[in-house]
């Protein structure tokens, strides 16, 4: 396991502009323990991680491993939508941009949409109110489509299958926007509406 470093711990708190004291006081040390730490004389305990994650703005996770994960989006565009799937668990966590997430005990990679093509052709039927989406796609428990998602620039609609359930959706029209289907041997695949 890994543990915090003191470099860590100098960059975070000169990011949030704070001084040696500034941190110390934040915490109930003194400077000279911020200073030992900084130089690697050193270790916080694990009783102050938890404080010490808070007044640096980084989760313990972040802190102990030295992943800082960085949340420049700013912008909120539905579209920018970042999927993350377990392989242990198939865990499906979605965020507006990405982000640092973990599930039973894996870092999580955001996943990378390709094209849809004739092996994963996501086929969609309109009417005036829906998108009937559907897909030539095994449904085994070996090989299956874990989700459909239909992302529009002001939402994000997900539709959890299972194995030995049809390959096919239904989602309310909402303009253009993107499909996404998630294969759990091949990854994400998308089409745009």
């Amino acid at each position: 396991m890994s543990y915090i470093t003191g470099s860590v711990i100098k960059q975070l708190r000169e990011k949030k502009r704070f001084t040696q004291r500034e941190l110390a006081e934040r915490l109930c040390v003194s400077e000279k323990t911020v200073s030992k730490w900084e130089t690697g004389k050193g270790l916080p305990d694990i009783g102050i991680l938890a404080d010490l994650s808070r007044c640096l703005g980084i989760s313990i996770a972040e802190l102990l491993t030295g992943n800082l994960a960085l949340n420049d989006n700013r912008s909120a565009n539905m579209k920018k939508l970042c999927f993350y799937v377990c392989p242990v668990c198939g865990n499906v966590i979605q965020s507006v941009g990405q982000g640092d997430y973990s599930c039973c005990g894996i870092r999580l990679p955001v996943l990378e949409a390709e094209k849809s093509g004739q092996e994963h052709a996501i086929q969609v039927e309109t009417d005036d109110q829906e998108y009937y989406v559907r897909m030539e796609h095994p449904m085994t428990r070996e090989h299956y489509l874990s989700f459909v998602a239909y992302v529009t620039s002001d939402r994000a609609e997900l539709v959890k299958l299972y194995p030995e359930q049809e390959a096919e959706v239904r989602f309310t029209k909402r303009g253009h926007g993107i499909l996404c289907a998630y294969c759990n041997r091949h990854g994400m695949i998308f089409r745009e509406i």
